[in-house]
């Protein structure tokens, strides 16, 4: 656990709280969850129980009137003992919990948060198997019978029950017909498909959605979907951030332990300047994906823009944790290459942060745009 001096008094404590849930009550489940590909309900419960599946909520609402940044802590601290966890945790509060608080009735916000504080999960289903980068050319439609279309790739399908479905009031308007629509889990018309069989974060559920003439109520405006989805994955960009932050801090530290412990040629591996070097290349990249994670997540508590520092942090993050899990394996050796030891996992588990919420290549998309929108000032 990295304990800043930035951090308020409050942050450590909660930052350490969820540390020590992870490794005590998470750890040893770890990895009978991946082969299961299955999250353990008893533990799924403790997380609401802990408060971290309604970190921002407010307490009017049922949740614990935290901040953003805390949610991030959160993620890291889980992502570092097992990934799957933490999106659980990502999802239920930067992009279904913020929405429904966002742009809400207050109708909605009573019915709805207090559920989602208290043992409900949340699901955010806008990709489609032709809508992925292009997010928005969507084929869902909202007709006069209700909702109709399939819905994949969704995170925690299999354990929500509450859903923020995106579909379309008008395909000749593009992205303008976007709507999203506030789903339950037993609507008539509504059911879970497909859970697909995963390289990584496998005890996270991710299924396919049929929507067969679903009658659910607008979040929102009707039309102005696109903006719920483009607020809400701004924000998610920096949950992703700090999952893949977590795995590679995960990855360093079973890296350390190995190097300390591992005897070759008559002494530690670590005390071999190669193995060394290695260490040092993981532990700069993880300190320089901390800061940016911490001050996109920051901005965006301060109100202040965030945009292009949220897709700098997922887009790098995305790219060390996958760098770092695979010189953990490497450093481990043999034993790294075996599912006894957890660095496989988190090799398999860091793929995923280069595609879900958006792909690197679309955050250097949106990253170049926001440079080349800014205002160029050269010296005389």
């Amino acid at each position: 656990m990295c304990v800043c001096p930035y951090f308020s008094e409050e942050e450590r404590l909660f930052q350490g709280s969820v540390a020590r849930f992870a490794n005590e009550r998470l750890r040893p489940y770890v990895r009978a969850m991946d082969e299961a590909g299955q999250f353990r309900p008893d533990l799924l419960r403790e997380l609401f129980e802990l408060g971290l599946m309604a970190i921002e909520v407010s307490e009017e609402y049922g949740g614990q009137g935290g901040t953003f940044f805390q949610a991030i802590l959160a993620i890291e601290e889980l992502a570092k003992v097992d990934p799957a966890a933490s999106v659980i945790v990502d999802v239920q509060n930067t992009l279904v919990n913020n929405a429904i608080a966002a742009w809400g009735t207050e109708e909605q916000k009573k019915n709805y948060l207090p559920r989602l504080a208290s043992g409900s999960v949340g699901a955010y289903a806008l990709s489609e198997a032709a809508s992925g980068s292009d997010a928005f050319s969507l084929t869902t439609r909202a007709t006069k019978d209700g909702l109709v279309g399939r819905k994949m790739w969704i995170t925690n399908a299999a354990e929500a029950e509450i859903f923020l479905v995106f579909a379309t009031i008008d395909p000749a308007a593009g992205y303008k017909g976007i709507t999203c629509f506030l789903v339950e889990r037993g609507m008539p018309g509504f059911s879970i498909g497909k859970k697909e069989d995963k390289l990584g974060i496998r005890a996270s559920s991710t299924c396919e959605l049929i929507l067969d003439g679903v009658v659910a109520p607008v979040l929102g405006e009707r039309g102005k979907g696109y903006k719920i989805a483009i607020e809400t994955l701004n924000e998610g960009r920096i949950g992703i951030a700090a999952q893949m932050l977590g795995l590679a801090e995960g990855a360093l530290d079973h890296a350390l332990r190995h190097a300390r412990e591992r005897k070759q040629f008559g002494k530690r591996i670590g005390d071999f300047q190669g193995v060394q070097f290695e260490l040092a290349d993981m532990a700069t990249r993880i300190e320089a994906a901390r800061l940016m994670v911490y001050h996109a997540a920051r901005l965006r508590d301060a109100r202040q823009p965030f945009l292009m520092q949220a897709a700098m942090a997922k887009y790098f993050c995305s790219t060390i944790a996958e760098e770092v899990a695979s010189q953990a394996v490497e450093i481990l050796g043999g034993v790294g290459f075996t599912k006894d030891y957890p660095v496989e996992k988190l090799y398999r588990d860091a793929k995923i942060g280069r595609i879900y919420e958006g792909t690197s290549n679309m955050q250097r998309a949106t990253i170049a745009k926001a440079l080349l929108a800014q205002e160029t000032r050269v010296s005389p």
